[in-house]
């Protein structure tokens, strides 16, 4: 007979903690030109965060990450 693996680890994520709020957007809040509310979904390496962590819809998640896109190619952000 075969000898069982012991049991795996809870994996953890390299990120911080997951956010579990909704928080306060509306889709017209994401744009470009706002830095400040970009920065707040990006990490301090300047990945977006995934929507695991944001907790954000499909939709609102879409246009985040093309606004942050859009903010990098412009040198708005790095």
């Amino acid at each position: 007979m075969r000898e069982r693996r012991p049991p795996r680890k809870p994996r953890t994520s390299h990120i911080g903690p997951i956010i579990r709020r909704r928080p306060n957007l509306r889709i017209e809040d994401i744009d470009y030109k706002n830095i400040e509310l970009l920065r707040k979904f990006v990490t301090e390496e300047g990945k977006i965060l995934s929507r695991k962590h944001t907790n954000l819809p499909a939709l609102f998640q879409r246009r985040l990450a093309n606004a942050i896109k859009r903010a990098r190619n412009m040198l708005l952000m790095k």
